[in-house]
């Protein structure tokens, strides 16, 4: 099964979101006297066997997982127009109600992860929380504020109010783990509570379209509404993962956030309420075989440049289009993917050393990063009157607006067919600039029909290479 990588299809993936109340009885109750709790000590951690069972894992660490109820005001949608959370916020099972505000409570999960009665959770748990209650293992019901957010991640830090010395459970490192290794999930699924599941780590480093960061460990413990923010535990009872995301397609597929990607950034988190990043200011893409082939890379991937910010700090460190990232200090760039979440784990300010591919040459560059939330530069073309069909690309093709070439038509049989689309503006060809339709069909002549065509488009906002294998035609 395939997943989007641009947006998140409800009828495809579902975020596992929260769930209405309803006759569910959620609600402030009398605070009970506080059962005797323990939690799992670094002693502990350190010499317990992977082969824990499953009944002496969760007493030891149920005391640390807690249930969610998230209270917001939020305007009901119109029918056919749900995003992925507003599926469960329905009003009722008839349909979704008029278009006003109204009050709604939804469920998640999460745990205390520290003494100081700190909880983790997702950010879409708490989004537009105006009223937020953390129930205990043991019943008490307790106020909770949201001390802080990241959204790229996914990932929210709540502070439990007169609530110190809690019992916490300790993170794992997921780097280290490997797939088939068992894992608990523990949550609070359609309401019900600490509810225990159990299976393996699945998969490592999925990518499912649900942010920039995607890493996700896939587990085939059941995961359903309701578990979202909840702790996926090693057999040592460390938390590995925080479940995040389900897809109600398929039975046996849920995913984790990395224990490693959240230690990052949690210190931010809990001292200032939110995550700063570094930004490179670049626009990459992944490389295909016909990519590779045609800028003459052989086996070695990487993230390929398709455009540098104006001014930006990739810019002023000498990186320019077309050329391709393979490692960020001693860390390897093997997808586009990489390179962004690499980047975003140093701080606005630092200097990053880039290894780079261009062309034959292997170069070394450094790069001090700019903040992320900074605005990229972004570009737009059209076109003019007038249209010449260079030889061999099946394209027709017209003189853009500021230079290049920018497609008209593309033939359904012709090599181009699927890659490229009307609107997009040809700039270079074989690494030499584009400046017009003439400019192009040139280019196209005096190249090798041997090796796939690399052209560099813009496309919208964004820069992309291509590469037109005509051979195969």
């Amino acid at each position: 099964m395939s997943f989007p990588t641009h947006r998140i299809v409800p009828d495809k993936l579902v975020l596992a979101a929260l769930l209405p109340v309803l006759s569910l009885g959620a609600g402030c109750g009398q605070a009970t006297a506080p059962a005797a709790t323990t939690s799992l000590t670094a002693a502990e951690v350190a010499t317990t066997s992977p082969a824990l069972d499953t009944a002496s894992l969760v007493e030891k660490v149920k005391a640390s997982v807690v249930n969610i109820t998230v209270e917001s005001t939020r305007k009901a949608a119109r029918a056919g127009a749900a995003s992925p959370f507003d599926f469960f916020f329905r009003n009722g099972p008839g349909g979704f109600g008029p278009e006003m505000p109204r009050k709604q409570s939804a469920l998640g999960s999460g745990f205390v992860f520290d003494d100081e009665g700190h909880v983790l959770t997702n950010a879409h748990v708490v989004d537009g929380a105006e009223v937020v209650k953390v129930k205990l293992a043991d019943e008490r019901e307790l106020t909770a504020k949201v001390r802080g957010r990241d959204e790229r991640l996914d990932v929210a830090v709540l502070e439990i109010e007169g609530a110190k010395g809690l019992p916490f459970v300790p993170f794992g490192s997921s780097g280290a783990l490997r797939v088939g290794e068992p894992v608990v999930a523990i949550g609070n699924p359609f309401g019900l509570g600490h509810t225990v599941t159990t299976g393996i780590v699945s998969a490592k480093g999925r990518a499912i379209g649900a942010g920039p960061y995607d890493d996700f460990l896939q587990t085939d413990a059941s995961i359903n509404p309701g578990n979202s923010g909840g702790p996926l535990f090693d057999a040592r009872g460390q938390v590995i993962g925080m479940n995040t995301a389900i897809n109600p397609a398929g039975q046996g597929i849920g995913f984790a956030i990395p224990s490693d990607e959240i230690k990052l950034v949690l210190p931010q988190l809990v001292a200032d309420g939110h995550v700063k990043r570094g930004r490179l200011g670049v626009h990459v893409q992944e490389i295909d075989d016909a990519l590779a082939a045609g800028l003459g890379l052989g086996e070695q991937r990487g993230a390929l440049v398709g455009d540098v910010e104006k001014g930006g700090p990739a810019a002023r460190a000498g990186l320019a289009n077309g050329d391709v990232i393979v490692r960020v200090g001693d860390a390897p760039i093997k997808h586009a993917r990489d390179l962004s979440r690499t980047i975003a784990r140093h701080a606005p300010g630092s200097t990053v050393e880039l290894t780079v591919r261009r062309g034959s040459e292997t170069k070394i560059v450094h790069a001090t990063l700019a903040a992320l939330d900074e605005p990229s530069a972004t570009a737009s073309s059209g076109a003019r009157p007038g249209a010449s069909e260079p030889n061999g690309l099946g394209l027709t093709v017209g003189d853009a607006d500021g230079g290049g070439a920018v497609v008209r038509q593309v033939s359904p049989d012709g090599p181009s067919a699927g890659v490229l689309r009307p609107g997009d503006v040809i700039v270079e060809a074989d690494r030499r600039p584009v400046a017009s339709a003439n400019d192009l069909r040139a280019r196209v002549r005096a190249s090798s029909a041997k090796k796939p065509l690399v052209l560099r488009v813009q496309r919208g906002d964004a820069t992309l290479y291509v590469a037109i294998d005509r051979a195969a035609r």
